[in-house]
């Protein structure tokens, strides 16, 4: 897997289970704790996230890392 399939799984997945859960990127960013621009900016993979953004977004929308990497969801 190279850096941009990684940014690509992790960035869908996002959105997926974001949607999924009937959350707003608004909503998503309140319950993560980080800007609604940044969420919109990974969920895009414009974003290259650190790993402590990756564990808020994880807890934001209330699934395990391994969710928003997996290769299907």
């Amino acid at each position: 897997m190279i850096k941009s399939d990684v940014i690509s799984i992790f960035s869908q997945n996002m959105k997926e289970l974001r949607v999924k859960k009937g959350l707003t990127q608004e909503e998503l960013s309140f319950k993560a704790g980080l800007h609604r621009n940044y969420i919109s900016d990974t969920e895009r993979g414009r974003r290259n996230v650190s790993l402590k953004a990756v564990q808020k977004i994880a807890s934001g929308l209330e699934v395990t890392i391994q969710e928003l990497f997996a290769q299907t969801i």
